[in-house]
């Protein structure tokens, strides 16, 4: 391999790292990844899903076919990378199980972060990539700062809202009273997100049916389960959840 890929390559695919003689690693090696999801979809995606097991420094994936259904995700610490490994093991990401074990070497951002950087020949340039996102993060943060009660026309099943402004300035749209029910409501998404995106997070609760996100309206979705109790065991832990560092989603009760 070369670039960024050698420095976390990881070998065949297979189960968590100590049993393949892999030592622990802040960075985790996926395999089996669907090859028709676009590369940036992919990355987005990834990072939605094992965010919740601690904070990621990077997803790196590549393009070239010798890379192709294989990516690397960089926790800040090993524990996470360690959860991450037991629980994502064999998950269904679009259609297919991921195999996951620690990767063999450091990634190019911790060897950095520690001293141990040694620059490669023909490396990409992948600094240049959180500049690239962090501008992008910016744009969609700033269309939604001083959002207001006008911000979303009527959509059916949304909460008669109040304005409660949040960490950053942003003001997000909180519901009157709403009687718990089968559907959550869900708001602050970054206008990336596609339902897939969000389907990878919520169908790990038991329930899950159905994500439904409204084209004309970004940054809301509903999200049915098959009753309020598993609606509920839902939107506890995801409660907050951050897709994007600037963004934390925001779930109540759909309005029925």
């Amino acid at each position: 391999m070369s670039g960024e890929a050698a420095a976390v390559g990881g070998g065949g695919g297979g189960g968590g790292g100590e049993a393949n003689g892999i030592p622990p690693n802040v960075t985790i090696y996926i395999n089996n990844l669907n090859e028709k999801i676009k590369l940036e979809e992919l990355k987005k995606s990834l990072n939605a899903v094992f965010s919740q097991f601690g904070k990621i420094l990077d997803v790196l994936a590549f393009k070239t076919l010798k890379h192709k259904g294989q990516a690397w995700v960089v926790f800040e610490d090993v524990a996470s990378a360690t959860e991450a490994i037991k629980r994502m093991q064999d998950f269904p990401f679009y259609d297919k199980p991921m195999r996951i074990q620690y990767a063999k070497t450091k990634s190019d951002i911790v060897a950095k972060a520690d001293g141990t950087f040694v620059p490669r020949e023909r490396r990409k340039k992948v600094d240049e990539k959180p500049e690239k996102k962090q501008k992008r993060e910016q744009h969609h943060d700033a269309s939604q700062i001083g959002m207001d009660v006008n911000a979303y026309p009527v959509v059916y099943g949304a909460p008669q809202l109040t304005q409660l402004p949040i960490a950053g300035g942003q003001r997000v749209m909180m519901p009157e009273i709403i009687v718990p029910n089968n559907i959550l409501f869900v708001q602050n998404l970054p206008h990336e997100t596609t339902p897939m995106m969000l389907q990878m997070l919520f169908c790990q609760y038991p329930g899950f049916k159905e994500v439904r996100m409204v084209e004309a309206k970004p940054g809301i979705a509903f999200v049915e389960y098959g009753d309020e109790a598993q609606a509920t065991a839902a939107m506890i832990p995801l409660q907050g959840f951050k897709i994007t560092k600037e963004n934390q989603m925001v779930i109540t009760y759909a309005k029925k």
